[in-house]
């Protein structure tokens, strides 16, 4: 990989191989549209394509075509495909590398890299698609386990149809929220005394407020009522990923789960970080899933066999005093079901997947209790107190005024790190 004319910090998330796309608005345009983030900047691609002419970027620019970077979502872009994300993706890189093909128009070009480059913080980040519809997948095998152990004990740990298909649930999209946003404290229907019998529930503010560390992919094509998405077509069918938190609240969800799964424990917050990562982008980090020791059914049998990308991922939770821990580090290899087989599995029976769609990976730990990606885990069910820097302050789940923050980054040669950036949000009562 060529380097940039860009002094880009080698730790940065944002290098050259990266090239995530992003809504943003800056101070001279209020209106939210299209820009990526390279460094510690933000290249408006609005403002880009109409200084250099959108043919610089796209594979046929014209008027029309430039209209794509002034859009408020990235559903436009994304519904261009795969090839052309590519060739964008490639133009960018090529205008940004110091032995550009074309030094006139942005490396050289002082007026136009006064107009097009805006220090990241003075940037607003908007939510990068409009999201029609979720789902919330749980592939994270560590997880799924642990969490099957704490409730049923190891012999009955995972359901009989946890290795033969990726269990999923529908979640709600109207509540999916960009990094930086607070959190409110959900209220809800629990149960004080779990043990007491009759059962006897409360209206409450949840006390047992809980994080869950998940990759979201973003769907960039559709496919027509009634005609599922091959396993083999499945890679077309993906936009890119964003890092994703399912503010889950444990006691409203065990309530009411049963019948039919989570429902107010789930429904009112998840954050993703604001950056679109493109699926060329993490090409060079596939990875081995968890093995899956169950044949399964032809429709969900891929050719290759590095399905997942090693992603590095970390979580940390700071305290309203700004104390800042540590909680979890893990990788994003640890699912068992990949996204194009999430892919395939939910159009089997002909449903319709629309650009902007979001699927959520699950909870995805590894397999020792420090590689944790909820508080459920770490805290083996609110049994043991998770210690905090410096000594003094404990947790079990959270509180009020705590702010979780999710990384995710691939480490490549020097100066080709990979990241997502931030995926925060505070907790409010």
């Amino acid at each position: 990989m060529a380097r940039s004319w860009l002094d880009i910090d080698p730790r940065s998330d944002f290098s050259l191989a990266n090239i995530p796309f992003g809504i943003i608005s800056t101070p001279n345009d209020s209106s939210p549209h299209v820009g990526i983030a390279i460094g510690t900047y933000v290249l408006d691609l609005k403002v880009l394509a109409l200084q250099i002419g959108a043919e610089n970027l796209l594979p046929h620019g014209g008027a029309s075509d430039q209209a794509v970077f002034a859009q408020p979502t990235l559903n436009a872009f994304a519904q261009l495909g795969r090839s052309v994300h590519r060739h964008v993706r490639e133009r960018i890189q090529d205008l940004l590398s110091k032995d550009t093909t074309r030094p006139d128009l942005l490396k050289n070009n002082a007026e136009v890299r006064e107009k097009a480059l805006v220090p990241q913080q003075r940037v607003r980040m908007h939510l990068p698609m409009a999201i029609g519809d979720y789902t919330d997948f749980y592939a994270g095998y560590h997880h799924a386990y642990a969490v099957g152990v704490m409730f049923r004990g190891p012999q009955n740990a995972l359901q009989p149809n946890y290795t033969h298909l990726p269990v999923g649930y529908h979640g709600r999209a109207s509540s999916i929220v960009v990094s930086g946003t607070p959190v409110r404290r959900p209220v809800g229907q629990i149960l004080l005394d779990p043990k007491a019998e009759p059962k006897q529930p409360t209206v409450a503010p949840s006390q047992r407020l809980d994080i869950e560390l998940e990759l979201g992919c973003f769907i960039t094509k559709a496919n027509p009522l009634g005609q599922p998405v091959s396993i083999d077509e499945a890679e077309e069918h993906i936009f890119g990923y964003v890092l994703l938190n399912d503010w889950s609240a444990r006691d409203i969800q065990m309530w009411e789960y049963v019948p039919l799964g989570p429902f107010n424990g789930k429904n009112f917050a998840t954050t993703i970080s604001p950056w679109v990562v493109l699926a060329d982008a993490l090409e060079q980090f596939r990875a081995k899933g968890i093995e899956n020791p169950t044949l399964v059914q032809e429709y969900l049998r891929e050719k290759r066999e590095t399905t997942v990308y090693d992603i590095q991922l970390e979580v940390d939770l700071t305290t309203p005093e700004g104390n800042t821990t540590t909680i979890a580090k893990t990788s994003a290899k640890n699912l068992m079901w990949s996204f194009p087989q999430m892919i395939a599995h939910h159009t089997l029976g002909g449903c319709p997947l629309q650009p902007g769609d979001l699927l959520g990976s699950g909870t995805i730990s590894g397999p020792v209790p420090e590689q944790s990606g909820s508080l459920l885990e770490l805290s083996e069910g609110g049994k043991r107190e998770i210690q905090l820097n410096g000594g003094k302050e404990t947790r079990t789940f959270l509180m009020d005024g705590d702010a979780v923050t999710l990384r995710g980054f691939c480490v490549g040669k020097e100066g080709e790190r990979v990241g997502f950036g931030e995926c925060t949000g505070r907790v409010r009562g």
